[in-house]
């Protein structure tokens, strides 16, 4: 089936089955490979991306539901050369140790920043469920707070 949406902000167009999980249509028909394959059963968060400025597991969301939608990868998150402020904090931080599940932290990090400006520790362990098997969550618990700082500068 033709399925056409928005990735990063650029119309889209691909031959693909319905069914196929939209990570697999991100990464393999489009060569963005920032967004991870983790788990395969949307629990660890590698796969996060923003569908309509939602954080979505990608794993599980069928590519024929991204028809008119804007998706953004982590490729997406910053304007140009412009870091996005999640993007930013993370640096500043030092948060990635293997970085693999990262990406899908800052989506879901970025996301949560649009609905809660400031987060405190309990918002950000009710919203932040990715899974990090190296442990850097105190590192991701400072750059989100770091990331929150920055974005309210900026705003």
């Amino acid at each position: 089936m033709k399925i056409s949406f928005n990735v990063n902000g650029q119309p889209c167009r691909v031959e693909a089955d319905g069914n196929t999980p939209l990570l697999w249509v991100i990464r393999d028909m489009l060569d963005l490979k920032g967004t991870k394959f983790g788990c395969g059963k949307a629990a660890c968060g590698a796969c996060t991306i923003h569908v309509d400025g939602e954080a979505v597991r990608s794993c599980s969301f069928a590519a024929k539901f991204a028809e008119g939608r804007d998706i953004t990868t982590i490729e997406g998150l910053s304007a140009g050369d412009e870091l996005h402020p999640v993007q930013q904090a993370w640096i500043e931080e030092v948060v990635p140790q293997c970085g693999y599940c990262q990406p899908g932290f800052m989506m879901a990090t970025a996301a949560l920043l649009e609905k809660v400006p400031n987060p405190t520790d309990q918002d950000i362990d009710d919203n932040i469920v990715n899974v990090c098997r190296c442990a850097t969550y105190y590192r991701m618990r400072k750059a989100i707070h770091r990331a929150a700082e920055i974005k309210n500068a900026n705003s």
